[in-house]
């Protein structure tokens, strides 16, 4: 018995990165995946997955636009007859001082990071509540959190995804929908490969733990609060950080 048996999931960004490591972990665990993203390499993961015998798709969508993300989600219910979880996972960063930061670079971390998570949710909410079940699960950070300097695209929308699953939650909570975030630290991604090695260095050992995280440990998150078992935990945030205060 798998924890997600029988259930359908859509996974933004799930072509790499933590969203591939969720696509694997939830379909190990029984879940149909359909991955939601605009890299081809979407498609790559799931042929991987299906190739492994578990139920897995790619559909090339963008989170910004609303007309694919409606025809998306109901080819999906039409073929699953249910949509169960929800993970907004899909991101990006243009990091700038505010000096620095131009309107555009604000504007695309606000459309993708923020606008993206809120078009999906407001899409997918309707089948859930149809088959009163839901699952919703949203990328924070821990910059969201403390801030950080550089990002202030980038935390304005972390820090409002904390406050949108609190909201949610109170709102959804009556259909048996939980809305809840996973706030990650610093995670090794093909993102966190590009920062110099001294640079990495010292963040490391800022880590009480002295290690960066993993995809699969924020996956695992996901699939927690995914799971059965967390269906009293709801408008919550749970950091995965090490121990990063």
């Amino acid at each position: 018995m798998g924890r997600l048996d029988n259930r359908v999931a859509i996974i933004t960004g799930g072509a790499r990165g933590i969203g591939k490591a969720t696509a694997q972990i939830f379909t190990r665990e029984g879940a149909k995946v359909v991955i939601w993203d605009m890299l081809d390499a979407g498609e790559e993961t799931a042929a991987e997955l299906r190739a492994e015998g578990f139920t897995a798709e790619f559909m090339k969508v963008s989170v910004t636009d609303v007309p694919a993300i409606e025809a998306a989600a109901r080819e999906v219910f039409e073929r699953y007859g249910q949509i169960d979880i929800l993970v907004n996972n899909a991101g990006i960063t243009r990091d700038k001082s505010l000096l620095k930061m131009s309107y555009q670079e604000w504007a695309q971390v606000i459309d993708i990071n923020l606008n993206g998570v809120f078009n999906c949710t407001k899409t997918v909410v309707p089948y859930m509540v149809e088959k009163q079940y839901g699952r919703i699960v949203c990328t924070s950070s821990v910059v969201g959190q403390t801030g950080n300097f550089g990002q202030t695209n980038y935390v304005a929308t972390k820090s409002a995804i904390i406050g949108m699953v609190k909201t949610w939650a109170k709102e959804l909570g009556k259909y048996n929908i939980t809305a809840n975030a996973v706030a990650p630290g610093f995670i090794k991604t093909d993102m966190t490969d590009l920062i110099p090695d001294d640079v990495r260095g010292q963040i490391v050992a800022g880590i009480p733990v002295k290690r960066m995280g993993l995809p699969e440990d924020i996956a695992n998150a996901y699939l927690y609060l995914s799971s059965e078992e967390a269906g009293y935990v709801n408008g919550h945030t749970l950091s995965v950080n090490g121990g990063v205060a």
